[in-house]
């Protein structure tokens, strides 16, 4: 036997074993109960712990997704303000041409036409100022938003051009309104880009209910992912404070126990 060892005795070195476990187990409650789970590494469990980490992986994508989806419905909603706005302004061209059809004058009709052109120049200005993070739909943008973490999953939303030399087609007053005819062509023009408008307006309304119903869809995904890994680590803080009582109370008999095996073998030193 080498100088240094030690020889305990039986019930020394069972007690001591007990003493051991009971620490090990002491810090892993600890453990748990300052970070409430009751798996923080793989060594813990190996299986769970992949299994949460895979879970929160995703969470944390589609929380990227959710934050681009947000993006997407305000850029739509740009959209559709741009619309509206615009659509007021054709209702004042259409005032204005209504009024140059009832009236004989042509000087007052000369100045309609030209508070009619200065009417579609604001058209132009107000479908170039929709834009949303430099996205504008109401001025020949497109908009694709991704649904899911690989990209097989998306929308593409189309925009339209939203000017009064494209897609609306509203030609300016010709001939300064003397003939009724150009303001009967003005109003027509009027007309077809009210449709032209409604029909963009619909359909980007479509587009944003797909994208709001994606968004609460995916919310609830993450939720649900948080909660399954939440479900394989979290500790139950009742059971491990209850374990903690319950290893205080060993550690204390346990060394207590230590105390009268070394006093024990004291007493059989005393006969020598």
């Amino acid at each position: 036997m080498a100088i240094n060892d030690i020889t305990l005795t039986a019930g020394m070195r069972n007690t001591l074993s007990s003493l051991q476990q009971t620490s090990n187990l002491f810090d892993r409650t600890q453990t748990r109960l300052a970070t409430g789970k009751k798996v923080n590494t793989a060594l813990d469990d190996p299986i769970n712990f992949f299994a949460a980490k895979g879970y929160m992986d995703r969470a944390s994508d589609l929380n990227g997704l959710k934050d681009s989806m947000n993006e997407a419905i305000q850029t739509i909603k740009a959209a559709d303000s741009g619309i509206t706005s615009i659509e007021n302004l054709i209702s004042q061209a259409k005032s204005l041409a209504n009024s140059a059809i009832s009236t004989t004058s042509t000087t007052e009709r000369s100045a309609l036409s030209v508070q009619f052109d200065d009417l579609l120049d604001q058209i132009d200005d107000l479908a170039g100022d929709a834009s949303y993070k430099g996205t504008n739909l109401v001025n020949g943008d497109d908009l694709q938003v991704m649904f899911n973490e690989d990209g097989t999953s998306s929308l593409t939303v189309t925009g339209f051009t939203g000017t009064a030399a494209g897609d609306l087609n509203i030609a300016g007053a010709a001939g300064s309104w003397a003939a009724n005819g150009n303001i009967t062509a003005a109003l027509s023009d009027l007309g077809a880009a009210t449709s032209t408008l409604r029909t963009n307006s619909k359909t980007l309304s479509s587009n944003l209910s797909v994208v709001q119903t994606r968004l609460d869809f995916t919310s609830n995904m993450v939720n649900t992912l948080t909660k399954g890994a939440e479900n394989l680590t979290l500790a139950d803080m009742n059971e491990e404070g209850a374990n903690l009582l319950m290893l205080q109370t060993r550690q204390s008999l346990s060394s207590t126990s230590l105390s009268l095996a070394s006093q024990a073998a004291q007493s059989v030193l005393r006969l020598f």
